[in-house]
């Protein structure tokens, strides 16, 4: 368990990991009878006993009473610096899950394509990148036009230059002269120990 490397556009105070921590999602077109069977089960699955005994398989905690819980302390030596870091600030640090991509299979596809023509070298990183965000905004235009997803459905803003985005709040920042500076390992036992002094 370490954190995330991050590049030389981080900045402190930026998230430095990802963590998948998951949601529920009913959907109001399904049956009422299917849909109040799975919100049992999701209260089922996430009541205080089962979510520790899930935490203790499958680690992944989701509530603060389990990761402080007695049976972590006492697992903790063996979990490589699991249990230090979801007790410690550290965590607030690792983005959570996020809101849901509008229509994923459709946007994956055009992902892992355009990826490999990069990887071989029939696009260039950028071209690759460039295309990319056009067909996946074919594809969200397509679905803002149907309407098929009134609340959290995809809003395009007009296509604008890329000076215009690098000059809003928390914009993406334009290209540095040096993207690859010499990394830094911090080592592990320093981690630890800074975890353990801010809990």
């Amino acid at each position: 368990m370490a954190p995330s490397p991050h590049g030389p556009y981080w900045e402190e105070g930026m998230k430095v990991g990802y963590q998948d921590i998951g949601s529920w999602t009913f959907f109001k077109h399904a049956d009422p009878e299917a849909r109040k069977a799975a919100w049992l089960y999701a209260q089922f699955v996430t009541s205080k006993v089962v979510s520790l005994k899930k935490l203790n398989e499958g680690l992944t905690p989701i509530r603060e009473s389990d990761i402080m819980s007695a049976s972590m302390t006492e697992r903790a030596p063996e979990l490589g610096g699991l249990v230090e870091f979801y007790r410690s600030p550290a965590r607030e640090l690792w983005t959570d899950t996020g809101t849901n991509v509008p229509d994923y299979p459709r946007l994956a596809q055009l992902w892992w394509s355009n990826v490999a023509a990069a990887v071989t070298g029939e696009e260039t990183p950028q071209g690759a990148m460039d295309n990319l965000a056009a067909e996946q905004d074919r594809v969200m235009e397509r679905l803002e036009r149907a309407g098929v997803q009134e609340v959290c459905g995809p809003r395009l803003n007009e296509e604008r230059s890329a000076e215009y985005w690098f000059d809003q709040p928390g914009a993406p920042k334009p290209p540095l002269e040096n993207e690859k500076p010499q990394g830094e390992t911090v080592p592990y036992d320093e981690l630890v120990a800074d975890w353990r002094e801010s809990m």
